[in-house]
């Protein structure tokens, strides 16, 4: 019981602390992103891969926006206008340098969303994957391979089942009191 005094008083007294502590000045408001890199916008936006080869495709996308097209643009690749919520490709500038982050603006009705699209080395074999583990085969016993039940087998478990009936059977009459 004390133990629970003394824990409660220590969070008390660490709350007290914690509430009459200065409140540390605000920090001036920056761009909200999602921690993708992007910004938060009332429309939605992606790049797919975000990392890509010199001369690569990719695809852009964009929902929720009100107006019937969104423009996307960028310094590594041509100006794509999205029509209607469809998905739109572009190829990316073969000469884009590798290593550096470009910067892609989604614009609807002037609300302008920006994500980074990296360029990466191509790749001179793409990587295998890797061959998934087959599981156990279970329920198939037997030495001969086949899947019917031998005679000797059949006539084994027809004697088990019956004597274990037998047994029941024993048992029940002795808990009964007739002894048979």
């Amino acid at each position: 019981m004390r133990a629970i005094r003394t824990a409660s008083a220590a969070l008390l007294a660490t709350a007290a602390v914690a509430l009459s502590a200065p409140a540390a000045p605000a920090a001036p408001a920056a761009p909200a992103e999602d921690g993708t890199g992007r910004n938060i916008t009332s429309f939605g936006f992606s790049v797919t891969p975000r990392t890509v080869a010199p001369g690569g495709t990719v695809t852009l996308t964009s929902d929720g926006c009100e107006v019937p097209s969104v423009t996307v643009t960028s310094g590594v690749f041509d100006t794509v206008t999205l029509t209607e919520g469809r998905p739109g490709s572009a190829t990316v500038d073969a000469d884009a340098r590798i290593g550096a982050e470009y910067e892609i603006a989604f614009d609807c009705k002037g609300e302008r969303g920006t994500t980074t699209l990296t360029v990466a080395p191509a790749h001179t074999t793409p990587p295998t994957p890797p061959t998934p583990h087959k599981g156990v085969k279970a329920g198939f016993g037997g030495s001969t391979g086949s899947d019917a039940l031998g005679a000797a087998e059949l006539t084994a478990g027809a004697a088990l089942i019956a004597g274990a009936l037998g047994t029941a059977v024993v048992l029940t009459r002795r808990r009964a009191g007739g002894r048979p």
